[in-house]
């Protein structure tokens, strides 16, 4: 069963770092040798790790506990989209706003405002409004729609947060971090692997990477949810 996982890995490009001269020193016990000036990642470590993360989650998802996605790069967005949904939790995958975590308050507003745009046409002050306002207000909920929707049903803060590219979404880990909420993160070869409570090693750049890693996350998940 690991030898399989491995494989599949390996298929999907797991394993492949950044160049040698990207490297954060943190990530050495992960490594092998480099290869054409590319960190290998030890995939063991990976398979690991990856089982650690499964563990953890699976437990909070049989508490009934909420998970937030987040992956705001492109070759993440729609795989963090698809794994909150499969495992009905919530997600960030455009853009992460600043005090998303430590100033919720002012993200519920946001999400107010986004609700009262939604039913602006159907609202009696909507005959009031000119195209051109009207087309400023749409642009301004899409924009909403797009950085909060995957989070506009969350009641409070998450009990953890997945995260592809832990260095990439600097912001989300340090909110999650200065709020004591634990973090399982996708850590490439140039990330800090100390900065995050279950890193995952593995290639954070590639759509199939992100996505083999993510699918065994959400595995345990929906496992842990019928628990």
């Amino acid at each position: 069963m690991i030898n399989e996982l491995i494989n599949e890995m390996v298929d999907a490009g797991v394993h492949y770092g950044h160049q040698t001269k990207k490297w954060n020193p943190k990530m050495k016990p992960y490594l092998m040798k480099d290869k054409g000036g590319i960190y290998i990642i030890n995939l063991d470590q990976t398979v690991k790790c990856l089982d650690k993360a499964s563990d953890y989650l699976s437990g909070l998802a049989t508490k009934g506990k909420k998970i937030l996605f987040v992956g705001c790069k492109r070759q993440a967005q729609e795989a963090v989209q698809q794994s909150a949904e499969a495992t009905k939790q919530f997600y960030v995958n455009h853009r992460w706003l600043g005090g998303m975590l430590t100033n919720m308050s002012t993200v519920k507003k946001s999400i107010e405002r986004l609700k009262w745009l939604e039913g602006l046409e159907k609202s009696p002050e909507f005959k009031m409004i000119s195209k051109k306002e009207f087309a400023a207000l749409t642009r301004e909920k899409n924009k909403l729609r797009r950085n909060l929707e995957g989070i506009r049903n969350m009641d409070g803060l998450p009990d953890a947060l997945v995260i592809v590219d832990s260095a990439r979404e600097s912001i989300a880990v340090a909110e999650a971090r200065r709020l004591n909420i634990p973090i399982i993160a996708i850590v490439d070869s140039n990330a800090d692997p100390g900065v995050v409570d279950y890193p995952i090693p593995g290639n954070d750049d590639s759509v199939r990477s992100i996505r083999i890693i993510l699918q065994n996350l959400v595995d345990a998940i929906v496992v842990g949810k019928k628990g």
